[in-house]
């Protein structure tokens, strides 16, 4: 059988990957029930035939092109291990953007949010981390992925957080919240990065809005009014050439101070907006 050291050097296989070393280290480490840092404390650790055989496997998937998320099943978001599957999106490292800026923006203990189109639950599970006095309503559309955000904050224990079932704003009872937060659909159905990478792999519901990308960040900043108390906050995540667009919707749905911030890349990924 191979060692640690001789699997960690079939990072060659992956050339089509972007992070071929990581997604090799993250798939041992699944299969050898170890901390990345292990692999390299015993590199001549051998393999057995069925630890092996479990690594060549996910390895040959992983070549074909699916995420590593779903052939671990969990991904770590804020600190916070997510489980994950083919119903929603992978939540990825630029969305904690959305978080540092609510937690900046909402400095108070005590607080409503509502968390629209939660997927695995990351950012209502996040934002319920930091502020265990927040009161957080997740919606979800889809039954699957709503399955897995419950699951998630059952498995996590976070009781300030209720999942419910709901297509943005259609079966959320009428009241008022001080912040509103999504990371909705906002890529173009012509996009042709939806034939590559992860995101081949992800529901299109989660991914694809009309009118280039814009209209679920139309109707939810049209909508949102309803619902933020006066001087509450809206943010929306969105592609990185939209940041013009979305600051013109939040304009015209009538909120002020409007602003975009830019992620890790220095794209502007993060438009707020104060009601």
């Amino acid at each position: 059988m191979s060692t640690v050291k001789q699997n960690l050097a079939r990072s060659a296989e992956l050339a089509g990957s972007d992070s071929a070393r990581l997604d090799v280290e993250v798939l041992l480490g699944h299969v050898l029930g170890r901390p990345r840092t292990w692999l390299y404390t015993w590199p001549e650790y051998e393999l057995t035939v069925a630890e092996q055989g479990q690594f060549d496997a996910l390895l040959a998937r992983r070549h074909s092109g699916e995420p590593v998320a779903h052939l671990t099943g969990e991904r770590e978001f804020w600190s916070l291990p997510l489980k994950v599957d083919a119903s929603t999106l992978i939540p990825r490292p630029e969305t904690e953007l959305l978080v540092e800026t609510a937690l900046e923006l909402c400095p108070q203990q005590q607080l409503r949010a509502l968390d629209l189109g939660t997927g695995t639950g990351a950012i209502a599970l996040a934002l319920a981390s930091e502020r265990p006095g927040w009161q957080i309503v997740a919606a979800e559309r889809s039954a699957d992925a709503a399955r897995l955000a419950e699951e998630n904050r059952r498995s996590l224990g976070f009781d300030n957080v209720q999942i419910v079932r709901s297509d943005w704003f259609a079966q959320i009872a009428p009241q008022v919240f001080e912040l509103i937060v999504s990371n909705p659909p906002y890529i173009d159905a012509a996009d042709p990065h939806l034939e590559q990478g992860d995101v081949r792999f992800e529901p299109r519901s989660a991914l694809v809005a009309d009118r280039e990308g814009l209209a679920d960040i139309e109707h939810i900043a049209v909508r949102s009014v309803e619902f933020l108390t006066a001087g509450g906050w809206l943010l929306v995540e969105h592609g990185w050439q939209q940041a013009a667009a979305v600051r013109d919707i939040f304009a015209a749905a009538g909120f002020h101070n409007v602003e975009s911030r830019e992620d890790f890349s220095g794209w502007e990924r993060l438009t707020l907006g104060q009601k």
